[in-house]
């Protein structure tokens, strides 16, 4: 009867999906849930739904809800993050202040600015919940959700003894993409991907022991196809290999694009066409905040069912439980040398093979020059910004930001500078302090001399 905690549960829709994935197996259908959140509304509205799931199919699953983390993590053998750090304030601060400075973030969850600073003001909340796991269930498992996702999970290696892997569906996501694109049953696929997270590779793309790419180039040429993923269609024309991030949210990645409205524009496409304005996440998010504080539960609670998703955290947890071997693009740390010309210390997404035995990750060898030289650049910036975090160093922040090649592309030095100083002074109440080190003047872009 494993223990299963959910640690941000009050995302309803996406604990929901969680949750029903769990009980769909057979062999996790003893388990106990514990739900934990800070929102009692929300807390209370996932555990009434996580409840009728277990009653309407008759489960022996337990159900707990608490507003006490620790309570939550006791003796818990799984844990699974999704939280959100600081609500909307911080949110509009990391998308809003760039933009001044023409620095256009269609999602900035992940990468640039706002992935940096949510970085910052996420590290310290999940490393007090590695605090309290250390002390309260030290062998559990973290299955992070939450993003900036290789941010976060590098700061976990860095500073816990906790054993931490980051999940995200942009690898399935991006091979149901590949499918329909070359007109191939997704099932009947065979691909090996690796990179970091958003900036992985379809290094390999294969259908009855035929690669893919050839027909991947022909639906480059196809204008209506074309249309729907223009980013990741020019990537591969490139830079020789499909990507794993959705074209709106590939073109913040890069250099390229963003720094002009006209070609934002062109570059909308079909498929992506609404999320690929600038800001397009944040104002969603906030349309979308009324329905999450909806007192009233838009859910038949008579009707609610288990239904297994594409998420991979019941699969992989019900691998360690029974011992059943699967493969999945998790991240990791590159300890293990996966990715040869990566740094050892970065956070990779990588092929996965799961057991009983535990996580163990395969050797991809070397990326191709060109791949691996782009997420060497985002791989430094995360290393940046997860020191900046651990020391208090706001050298370090500074220089994460100044080398986001998006910013970069938008921005001098001085302009970067001023636009990092406006932001740690607006998420001042979010982030850790931030201090110049001893040496550091910080009106000059380089140390002073002695």
């Amino acid at each position: 009867m494993p223990k299963i905690a959910l640690i941000g549960a009050g995302s309803m829709v996406f604990a929901k999906k969680l949750i029903g994935d769990i009980l769909s197996f057979d062999e996790l259908s003893d388990s106990h849930i514990a739900l934990m959140d800070i929102d009692k509304h929300r807390l209370t509205q996932t555990q009434r739904v996580a409840e009728a799931m277990v009653e309407n199919e008759g489960l022996e699953t337990t159900v707990s809800a608490t507003l006490d983390r620790r309570e939550a993590l006791e003796d818990a053998d799984y844990v699974l993050n999704m939280i959100n750090v600081g609500g909307t304030d911080p949110f509009e601060n990391e998308i809003r202040i760039p933009e001044k400075y023409g620095v256009k973030q269609a999602i900035g969850d992940t990468t640039g600015p706002g992935g940096i600073f949510r970085g910052l003001r996420t590290i310290p909340t999940i490393l007090d919940l590695a605090d309290d796991m250390e002390e309260l269930c030290p062998d559990a498992l973290l299955l992070n959700y939450t993003n900036p996702m290789a941010i976060l999970c590098k700061a976990v290696f860095d500073a816990t003894n906790i054993e931490v892997v980051g999940l995200c569906h942009s690898v399935p996501h991006t091979a149901e993409a590949i499918a329909e694109y070359t007109e191939t049953p997704q099932d009947e696929l065979e691909y090996w991907v690796a990179g970091i997270n958003h900036m992985a590779w379809f290094l390999t793309c294969e259908h009855d022991g035929e690669s893919l790419y050839p027909a991947l180039e022909e639906a480059y040429d196809d204008e209506e196809t074309y249309r729907k993923d223009t980013v990741r269609f020019e990537m591969m024309k490139h830079f020789g290999a499909f990507p794993t991030e959705s074209s709106h949210h590939m073109s913040e990645y890069l250099p390229y694009i963003r720094t002009d409205d006209a070609l934002i524009e062109e570059m909308a496409g079909t498929n992506f066409a609404e999320r690929m304005p600038t800001a397009t996440y944040l104002e969603g998010w906030l349309a979308r905040s009324e329905e999450r504080d909806d007192p009233e539960l838009d859910v038949d609670l008579n009707e609610v069912s288990v239904e297994r998703s594409e998420e991979y955290a019941s699969r992989l947890i019900h691998s360690l439980e029974t011992g059943t071997q699967r493969r999945f693009n998790l991240n990791v740390s590159n300890e293990s040398n996966a990715i040869e010309n990566l740094p050892a210390d970065a956070c990779v997404e990588v092929p996965v093979f799961v057991d009983g035995t535990g996580l163990h990750p395969a050797s991809v060898g070397e990326l191709p020059t060109q791949l691996a030289a782009l997420d060497r650049q985002h791989s430094a910036i995360y290393e940046l910004a997860v020191e900046g975090a651990l020391e208090g160093n706001r050298e370090k922040v500074h220089q994460a930001v100044k080398l986001d090649p998006l910013s970069s592309a938008a921005c001098s030095l001085d302009e970067l500078h001023e636009m990092t100083e406006e932001l740690i002074e607006a998420n001042a109440d979010y982030i850790p302090a931030l201090e110049w080190p001893s040496k550091q003047n910080p009106e000059r872009a380089v140390p002073a001399d002695d």
